[in-house]
């Protein structure tokens, strides 16, 4: 049975889920169209640049690949990769700043204030110096620039050699002067700054 005076009602109603049905399947397409290899850039990184890029030190030493170096050696490395970002002796330049003390970049005057553990001084070093090339330096180059480092922070001597079993031991001057993740509070007792109680 046919409805002519019905027609454009019904057209309507039939449409109008079709439409909307094809909209979706549309808007869910490009995106998945966006990220496809439409374009040939970018790829899946082999195992072997994946391990290169998992270079996570921990504060005990663990991840610390073998090399070795020392103040004096550093300062050779400094010069050549280093010294045109941080200045002579780790001073700074216009642009930026040194690596004296170590912190951020207005710091408390302190020696090596900001940085618990030596092994972070390395990693960072590692991962990401020098600004122009990060993470190109060798493991010999690590070690010695941070020697280098420590020495000028008179935290360590010109002469000492670190490597994966003593840039561990090398400790830092305010590695006990810092906040403990869960500092020990009693009620009634004046919090420090920033310590909050956890909600149970």
């Amino acid at each position: 049975m046919r409805c002519p005076e019905l027609a454009p009602q019904c057209a309507g109603a039939v449409g109008a889920p079709l439409l909307l049905a094809t909209a979706i399947a549309l808007a869910t397409c490009v995106p998945a169209l966006a990220q496809g290899p439409t374009y040939g850039l970018g790829r899946t990184p082999s195992a072997e640049e994946i391990r290169a890029a998992d270079t996570a030190v921990a504060p005990d030493g663990t991840g610390l690949p073998p090399g070795r170096g020392t103040a004096k050696e550093g300062a050779v490395v400094y010069v050549q990769k280093c010294a045109a970002c941080h200045g002579p002796n780790g001073t700074g330049t216009a642009l930026h700043r040194g690596v004296i003390p170590l912190g951020n970049a207005k710091p408390v005057k302190l020696q090596g204030s900001l940085v618990p553990y030596a092994t972070t001084v390395w990693d960072f070093i590692n991962r990401a110096m020098p600004w122009t090339k990060p993470g190109s330096l060798t493991a010999d180059e690590v070690y010695a620039v941070t020697a280098y480092v420590l020495y000028l922070n008179d935290i360590i001597k010109e002469s000492d050699v670190l490597d994966a079993a003593s840039l561990p031991k090398v400790r830092m001057p305010h590695r006990d002067d810092f906040i403990p993740a869960q500092p020990a509070w009693k009620p009634g007792a004046r919090r420090q700054f920033g310590n909050y109680p956890e909600r149970p």
